[in-house]
């Protein structure tokens, strides 16, 4: 297959291989659609179907596509054209699908930014993928983001409008939907082979970069993560994770749509509200990053009827320790409780495991390498591939991975020239389809020349009964070039210290060039918006407490 840059609509330039695309979309993996037709259809067929719950509101069929298509005539009104970016930085509230959906209609491209980023952040995103306007809420957990975007105006002069949400604005969501809705029988015709999203990486290892998916490939990874946990319309969905993050986006604005299942939303986390929300709504599926599952273990286990409804939590976005999910699965039996893998630019590279047959690779592996994904181990020097159960770095390929990024510049190494994209994780293919993460490529610890994996560690030190949560990241050493410095969240009431750390992993038998050798304790860990932890954070840090004892 040959990949060339191909220039759609917006004038943006993707990655492309003619070839790829007419087998996928032959073999079914992409098809000649995009959500608004899927939409549209579902609203014919059953108009008052619960589409989403946030609070005690519920969002019909009917209300979400009457609104999408208001939305769609303001964006005419607003002389928005296809392939123009609409941003939107708004907590999880419904009426991000509602925008997500009138985007589709129009062909206009989707900018979802976290609540949590700052002028600094919201003005790179913004200047960078050249948004004709955004989405925001009016004051949000004391931030004043009306206020922001209209300090940050004079230097986007791509920036036409802000629109605020549910507070008052010089342009308001209520005259948003006072605009004349387009024509559900004459709707625009949209190339599904278009970008539909520019999403921004979390920007751990350096400058953000806007990750592209075409109607095709999103929906690819939609249809595969539904069909393969067979979800349906009895389901309904808790998803605590951020719609401006790509697990809260597929299952706020798409799945529903897809598969018939509501989903419930909540703005503002914390354990002891989403338990109740579960409960209160017989929610069936949920899924996060492990600060989600590990704080909600902690709430639930002295409620045992607190997730009795759940039948499925997926668990991933960050490290997820093998006993994180043995302790969820004893705790509560009657729910899957498994890991799984992927990134913004490949979306559910693996859908995990989907039975309980198959509860022990829940655990202990990453998930399931599903057709048509494919996955390559390749020594992380030569690319040279490397047999089953050997650790590499990790390539994948398929109709759900990106078509680049927003600047071509930013492709440069990322890929092989057959397609394959460097996943930037370390890993092996255990049971032939499984795959196990074992590091990020540029975390790994170099000391004296060894490289040391602290996701190894991380997941040994996890089983501590006094550690709550624990990120390694190298420490400069005048002795062997870099050393371990742990970061631990110790549990309320328990003391650790690097002797009983030291103790504890000799006795788990680890080699001990692994132990880390400094430990600092913290109240929390720096997190993105997905719940990943910013190890560059932890790195600067640890050097700087270095150079300080120098």
């Amino acid at each position: 297959m040959t990949w060339t840059l191909r220039t759609d609509a917006s004038g943006i330039q993707m990655r492309w291989s003619e070839a790829a695309a007419q087998a996928w979309r032959e073999a079914g993996h992409w098809r000649d659609e995009t959500l608004a037709d899927v939409a549209r259809a579902a609203v014919a067929e059953d108009p008052e179907h619960v589409l989403l719950i946030e609070g005690e509101r519920r969002v019909t069929r009917a209300e979400a596509w009457d609104q999408a298509l208001r939305l769609a005539g303001f964006f005419r009104d607003r002389g928005l054209e296809p392939g123009d970016v609409v941003s939107f930085q708004l907590p999880n509230w419904a009426e991000t699908a509602a925008i997500a959906l009138a985007a589709r209609i129009c062909g206009l491209i989707i900018n979802p930014i976290p609540p949590i980023y700052r002028e600094s952040e919201l003005a790179y995103i913004l200047a960078d993928c050249g948004a004709k306007l955004i989405f925001v809420p009016g004051t949000f957990r004391k931030y004043d983001h009306r206020a922001a975007v209209e300090a940050l105006r004079a230097s986007l002069p791509a920036l036409r409008d802000v629109v605020v949400v549910r507070e008052d604005g010089a342009l308001t969501w209520e005259q948003a939907l006072a605009a004349d809705p387009l024509d559900p029988a004459a709707l625009p015709a949209v190339d599904p082979a278009s970008v539909l999203i520019v999403m921004y990486t979390s920007g751990t290892t350096g400058r953000p970069k806007g990750v592209l998916h075409t109607h095709y490939s999103y929906g690819h990874r939609a249809r595969a993560m539904g069909e393969a946990w067979g979800i349906g319309p009895a389901d309904v969905v808790f998803m605590p994770s951020p719609v401006t993050h790509i697990t809260g986006a597929l299952w706020a604005f798409d799945m529903p749509w897809l598969f018939g299942n509501a989903s419930v939303l909540i703005d503002v986390w914390a354990a002891e509200d989403g338990i109740d929300c579960i409960a209160r709504n017989g929610c069936t599926v949920t899924g996060g990053a492990t600060p989600f599952l590990q704080q909600m273990l902690d709430v639930a286990q002295d409620k045992p009827q607190a997730l009795a409804s759940l039948r499925l939590f997926f668990c991933g976005g960050t490290t997820v320790s093998p006993e994180l999910i043995r302790r969820a699965s004893s705790a509560f039996p009657d729910c899957l409780f498994f890991r799984c893998y992927g990134s913004t630019e490949m979306l559910t590279a693996t859908l995990g495991i989907r039975d309980r047959a198959q509860a022990r690779l829940g655990a202990e592996t990453d998930g399931e390498i599903v057709e048509p994904v494919e996955m390559r181990i390749v020594d992380a020097v030569t690319d040279a591939p490397l047999p089953d159960g050997e650790e590499g770095e990790i390539l994948a390929r398929g109709p759900g991975l990106f078509v680049g990024y927003l600047h071509p510049s930013d492709n440069e190494g990322a890929f092989l020239d057959d397609g394959f994209f460097r996943m930037g994780d370390l890993g092996r293919i255990v049971e032939e389809r499984y795959i196990v993460i074992t590091g990020r490529k540029k975390d790994i610890i170099i000391r004296s020349g060894e490289n040391i994996s602290p996701k190894e560690v991380e997941d040994l030190l996890s089983e501590h009964p006094a550690v709550a949560e624990v990120a390694i990241v190298a420490m400069p050493s005048a002795t062997t070039g870099e050393k371990g410095c742990a970061f631990i969240i110790a549990r309320a009431g328990q003391v650790i210290d690097l002797a009983e750390i030291k103790r504890f992993l000799d006795g788990a038998g680890l080699a001990r060039q692994k132990f880390p050798e400094h430990v600092v304790l913290v109240d929390e860990l720096p997190r993105v918006p997905s719940g990943k932890v910013k190890k560059d954070v932890l790195r600067a840090r640890a050097k700087e407490i270095e150079a300080a004892a120098q």
